[in-house]
């Protein structure tokens, strides 16, 4: 193992040992997926020395990795199922796809962005991790077209979580995110479990994850 791996790997053990293990982190799975997945793949070379510092790390402009201790607190409230199929909202480079991947039958990242798109896609691909796809298109529509999915992960802090995402759980699907309206100084972790036409909604923990872009309401008219 060369030594810059070498230094990789024993950060993936302090993030494991000294962020999710001390914040009630206690799925193994989970764990495991994290401990694996090499998250500094998937920043800017620029910024790998910091990919497991914990914090969100900047990967494009006004876009971040989540923190691992909120993204692994919110998957495990999912409570995830071998079989199941996850879309993550606002995908990015592509980590959190990558950790899904590691959980999930088949994972499907949505990117506004066509960069972080093709970016997502070839790191992936490297990685041998295949049971994952990257799509291009408008975060708050979602993928109707593709669901329903059994888990919707939104990636990034938004104001409110669109009728339209809801829409595309299945029947006892769950949707993990952070809730942050605008100008909020911190937003909340929530957890919605779809029963039937129900989205009971529960909160989880605060998080100061930075917002999503492309969630933003419509400007009013002015009188």
């Amino acid at each position: 193992m060369a030594q810059a791996d070498r230094h990789f790997a024993e950060a993936r053990r302090q993030m494991v040992l000294t962020q999710l293990r001390p914040n009630k982190v206690i799925d193994e799975q989970l764990i495991a997926a994290m401990a694996a997945l090499p998250r500094e793949q998937f920043v800017p070379k620029a910024y790998r020395g910091v990919a497991y510092m914990d914090e969100d790390v900047a990967v494009a402009p006004g876009r971040y990795l989540m923190e691992p201790m909120v993204l692994a607190r919110l998957l495990q409230e999912a409570e995830i199922q071998s079989g199941e199929v996850a879309l993550v909202v606002g995908s990015g480079t592509g980590y959190e796809v990558g950790v899904l991947a590691r959980l999930c039958s088949t994972v499907i990242g949505l990117e506004a962005d066509a960069v972080l798109t093709q970016q997502a896609s070839q790191t992936l691909q490297a990685l041998g991790i295949d049971n994952t796809a990257i799509v291009e298109g408008a975060l708050k529509e979602g993928l109707a077209k593709q669901g329903p999915f059994n888990l919707i992960l939104l990636a990034g802090a938004v104001p409110e979580i669109p009728a339209a995402l809801l829409a595309q759980l299945a029947d006892g699907g769950r949707l993990v995110g952070v809730i942050r309206p605008a100008g909020a100084p911190i937003g909340q972790a929530v957890l919605v479990k779809r029963s039937g036409d129900l989205f009971p909604q529960r909160v989880l923990f605060d998080a100061g994850t930075p917002l999503l872009p492309g969630f933003e309401r419509p400007a009013g008219f002015v009188f």
